[in-house]
Parts: structure tokens; sequence; C-alpha cells
């Protein structure tokens, strides 16, 4: 898969990569193989263990109930439930999420290729500032987590312990993904990436637990 995009790395990315020992062991995470049901579609996960979906007065709930995140090689999100066939390079998305604990963050991966090659919007309750490796857009490209978004903008989770709707956007032939919140854009949460093109829905979390719940996934309207 070739790269296509060009980031802005720190003055010491380069120097620090060198010193990466040559034995070093290739990233490499699992893919997710085991399926549930929720909001009429099926999904992949890795451990049907750590979901669970339930119906309420509102419809479908999907909830991330055990936190299990993926701390080195590579730092990337694999708590996730991935739309099993879908892809799409022009949607809109929209979700209502809610966390489970007062300071928290979830994730709604798109462009997904593979578990080392796909792009997420980070929702949480730190402002960019506060915390750069929150509240964005963020790219995995066979290793770490990269930041590809700005850091001006408001928290999207002003009160994780309420249902929150977000609204995504993403057209694959502009490379762009923009996200509203609660009806209103969020600049941390706009970027622009050509490196993937269209890809598979994910809906989960880094390191936290939460629910999605009022999915609904418009392919062609962007």
């Amino acid at each position: 898969m070739n790269r296509r995009i060009f980031l802005t790395l720190p003055p010491l990315a380069a120097p620090l990569l060198m010193r990466v020992p040559l034995f070093a062991a290739a990233p490499s995470l699992p893919m997710p193989r085991q399926r549930i049901e929720c909001f009429g579609r099926h999904w992949l996960v890795q451990e049907t263990a750590e979901w669970k979906t339930e119906s309420a007065a509102g419809g479908d709930v999907l909830q991330l109930s055990v936190a299990r995140p993926q701390e080195a090689n590579p730092r990337a999100p694999v708590q996730y439930a991935l739309l099993e066939h879908e892809s799409a390079g022009c949607f809109t998305l929209d979700v209502e999420v809610r966390g489970s604990a007062a300071s928290t963050s979830l994730i709604i991966v798109y462009a997904w290729k593979d578990p080392l090659h796909f792009n997420y919007v980070h929702l949480s309750t730190d402002t960019a500032k506060e915390q750069p490796v929150h509240n964005g857009v963020f790219h995995v490209y066979g290793g770490d987590r990269v930041r590809i978004s700005n850091d001006e903008g408001p928290r999207s989770l002003a009160d994780a312990l309420k249902w929150t709707p977000v609204r995504i956007v993403y057209d694959a032939s502009k490379g762009l993904v923009e996200t509203s919140i609660d009806g209103r854009k969020n600049p941390s949460l706009r970027a622009a990436d050509f490196s993937l093109g269209a890809g598979r829905i994910g809906l989960g979390s880094f390191f936290n637990t939460g629910s999605f719940r009022k999915f609904e996934l418009r392919p062609g309207a962007c």
C-alpha cells in the first residue's frame, strides 16, 4: 500500500527512529473476526465478551463494556466493532455516544483497510490543547497513531455521561472528514488524508468503555 500524504513530524522524530533496534519486532495487530449484531447490521470484534448489545426505548444500544488498551507496537486502537462487509468512500454517519465515566473518550473508525491501516475520529472530554493525543483525527499506517487534525476546538464530550449526537461526513475523493458535535462543527475533528480512500467503519474506544445508539449510515451522502 503506497502512502500518498505528507505529515509534519516533530524535529526529533527522525533521530529517534534511528535508535530503534534492528531486531525490533514488526508492528502487528489481530484481525477482528468474532461477529455481533446491532442496528440491524453485522459487526466484527476481537472479543465478543467485551461487548454487549441491547434493545431500549430509543432503539438498539451497542456497549463496549471491557477496556483493553493497545499500549505498544503499535500504539493504536484495537477495541472497535467493525462493519462486516460495508466499505464507503462517501458517507454521512450519525450516531449518539455516551461514556461510562465523567472523564473518557470514544472513537469512530473510518477508511479502515486492515488493523494497521485506518483513520479514526477521537471524541474526548479533553481538548486537544490539554491532551494532544485526544480530541482529534488520527491516522494509523503500519505504526503508532499520528494526529492529522489541528488542535483548535472545544472538547467533543462536554458531559460524557449524557448522550451526545455526532455526525461524521467523509469524502474520499477530497480526502476530507468533518465532524459535528450536537449540530456544531468542531475544527479539532476536521482533517484531510488521501492515503486510504474508501474503507470500512467502526465504533469503539482506545482505552475506555462506552455506548453507541441511533446509528445511521448514509452511503453516497457527502
